[in-house]
């Protein structure tokens, strides 16, 4: 199959009257938020996705993101490298709609005013959620040190009076 340009906005319910599917690459660039989430600022995230309608006459639309990225790592400061894989399965629900009858395996993405998801955004959300909220080496291959950091050299502190020696000195006199 041919990559094909993954479009910004999608109108679900024509693209899965049509069974659309699209094969191409997401500059990370576009991308705002995962960009505050990751260490590079360039990069391409492997997006596949397919729009159909399924048994029960709902609009699917499922894919596949891959990428990878690097992240710090929360023990020892180093770069991590994370290779991100998530596959996804949505049906868009209206702004004003309910979402009980839809089944479990599919999670809800709203439609805008003009009844398009925005594609880029659902593919941020799901890679943004594929990083470790604490992402760290494992624990063979962290260069994490036992000893205890500090910065800096703390001053001695004076030994100044105790205020409240004044209050022992009336509890006896009493």
């Amino acid at each position: 199959m041919q990559k094909v340009k993954i479009p910004i906005t999608l109108h679900p319910g024509k693209a899965a009257q049509h069974r659309l599917t699209y094969d191409g690459i997401v500059p990370l660039e576009k991308l705002a938020r995962l960009r505050g989430v990751v260490q590079e600022e360039v990069g391409e995230i492997a997006v596949k996705i397919q729009c159909k309608t399924d048994e029960q006459g709902l609009v699917v639309i499922s894919g596949n993101l891959s990428t990878h990225v690097t992240v710090t790592c929360q023990r020892c400061n180093d770069d991590l490298g994370l290779d991100l894989d998530q596959d996804f399965m949505y049906s868009p629900v209206g702004l004003d709609a309910e979402s009980d009858d839809l089944p479990e395996v599919y999670d809800e993405v709203a439609l805008d005013d003009n009844g398009e998801i925005n594609v880029f955004e659902l593919i941020e959300d799901e890679l943004i959620l594929a990083v470790p909220l604490v992402p760290t080496h494992n624990e063979a291959s962290c260069n994490y040190s036992s000893k205890p950091a500090s910065f800096g050299v703390l001053k001695a502190e004076d030994d100044k009076p105790n205020p409240f020696d004044i209050l022992k000195q009336l509890k006896k006199d009493s």
